[in-house]
């Protein structure tokens, strides 16, 4: 009898439960490997054959020791992270144990945003100016040619986390004074104002065969580290807006050299007309439950279908994507006051998706028509403010926090 292929999963926050069970409906044995804080939390136990706990999964030496000892009796032919902080855990395991999949240097094309301007400014495609901290008199230099603000971003953080934004050197020379040793793990960025979009992709032997295009409301650095309401919504399909950004995504994924699974890059049109500047990009689905809005409108799960994928690269079998629907959606989402809102006075028919979380409220809505996804969108933001609308402190970089 042949063995069943065995993929183990790794994640510090509950999600991605659709993988799990599409790559168990695959045949695959499961395991997953999470965090003891998150023991209680729902987890698709039918399709996990294995479960186990581990006090902090950012310490790598002791998780590669563990996963380790337990590959000398059972054989793990693949293993995924559901979250953007296990990306780079994963590929040092896959690197260690030789297993398929991006590796270290290929991962850090994906994690390290230092190193994903560098090579995506090499290759011709707008970034906004950066400059590396470790020498002082290159530091100096960019500060008296680049005119502020700008923004001090850590280099592997997710999403908002971490950022910061300084108005003068003084401000740049005394958070790196806070920072001490931890400085070289951060760059500094000139701050470009304009509208920020997100591209959400699965590729198929290094060529796009599904993408969605969204724009956010208030940029989510804005949300983060301000507070309010988080919209984002997809994008009119014809509009040459969205057909620019599609090839700039796909210029993007290629410059890094993405050559399967799921991919959420960040974009900027600059208020002031100089184009489009790629921000960012990671190797997973997106947060803040975009997966979910993308599902509603296309009827296409980009955790089932990256799970799928997964399996038939490592059976060395070819991928097919479903048929897509072509609908349009968008998302509203805020932190409450309240621990359990009501928002049964939103009745509107194209609410298709509610948000199920303590202290947090919002939708997300569905129609064939992307004006109107946009107009109830826009008169939900101030009615969901006023009716349940908190402002969270920002979390500092860690393992938590609302992020796209």
């Amino acid at each position: 009898m042949t063995r069943p292929l065995t993929v183990l999963f790794l994640t510090s926050a509950h999600k991605g439960d659709a993988m799990v069970r599409e790559v168990k409906r695959q045949g695959c044995r499961v395991l997953l490997v999470t965090e003891d804080k998150l023991r209680h939390e729902p987890w698709p136990y039918d399709a996990i054959d294995q479960t186990f706990f581990v006090a902090d999964l950012a310490r790598y030496q002791d998780v590669i020791y563990a996963i380790s000892y337990y590959c000398r009796s059972e054989q793990v032919d693949l293993i995924l992270p559901l979250d953007e902080f296990e990306v780079e855990l994963v590929a040092f395991l896959r690197e260690h144990l030789r297993l398929p999949g991006m590796r270290v240097s290929a991962v850090r094309h994906f994690r390290d945003k230092l190193i994903m301007r560098e090579v995506t400014r090499a290759a011709g495609i707008l970034v906004p100016d950066f400059t590396q901290i470790v020498n002082y008199d290159r530091l100096r230099e960019f500060m008296a040619r680049v005119p502020p603000p700008w923004v001090l971003k850590p280099r592997s953080e997710a999403g908002s986390m971490g950022l910061k934004k300084v108005h003068s050197d003084e401000e740049v020379w005394r958070s790196l004074d806070a920072l001490g040793d931890r400085q070289s793990y951060y760059l500094l960025e000139k701050y470009v104002p304009g509208d920020v979009f997100h591209i959400d992709a699965l590729t198929v032997e290094s060529k796009v065969a599904f993408v969605s295009a969204q724009k956010y409301g208030k940029p989510p650095m804005d949300v983060y580290h301000g507070g309010g309401v988080f919209t984002t919504r997809i994008l009119d399909r014809a509009a040459r807006e969205t057909k620019d950004l599609l090839k700039l995504n796909a210029k993007v994924l290629k410059a890094l050299g993405m050559t399967h699974g799921a991919s959420h890059a960040e974009f900027i049109k600059a208020h002031d007309g100089s184009g489009y500047y790629f921000l960012e990009v990671a190797a997973r689905v997106g947060g803040a439950n975009i997966g979910d809005l993308i599902e509603y409108a296309t009827g296409i799960n980009l955790w089932r279908e990256w799970g799928a994928l997964e399996v038939a690269m490592l059976r060395g079998e070819s991928y097919t994507l479903p048929a897509a629907r072509t609908d349009y959606g968008g998302i509203i989402v805020t932190l409450a006051r309240q621990e359990h809102p009501d928002m049964s006075g939103y009745t509107d028919a194209e609410i298709v998706w509610r948000q199920d979380k303590p202290y947090h409220a919002g939708f997300i809505v569905v129609s064939p028509d992307a004006a109107r996804v946009e107009a109830l969108l826009n008169s939900y933001a101030p009615r969901i403010a006023q009716d349940f609308g908190a402002v969270g402190k920002p979390m500092g970089p860690q393992r938590t926090g609302i992020s796209g």
